[in-house]
């Protein structure tokens, strides 16, 4: 049997010393604008795992840093 897929195919986990979150959004770009801004100044995430839901199931997509989003 295979799951629905659900409304929202993109997942991140952002993670960091004080930090520990799941969202999920509609799609690729608003995931990205989203590590954008929670890679911003003064921030505590250090690190955030993307996946995609594709084939019933969740698939890592990547994992990313803060250094991958520097700031101006």
């Amino acid at each position: 049997m295979t799951a629905k897929k659900p409304s929202k195919p993109w997942r991140v986990t952002v993670t960091g010393p004080e930090v520990q979150a799941t969202s999920s959004f509609t799609s690729e770009a608003k995931t990205y604008a989203f590590l954008r801004a929670t890679f911003g100044a003064d921030s505590p995430a250090e690190s955030a795992k993307v996946e995609q839901w594709e084939g019933g199931r969740w698939w890592h997509f990547e994992t990313v840093t803060a250094a991958d989003f520097p700031t101006a």
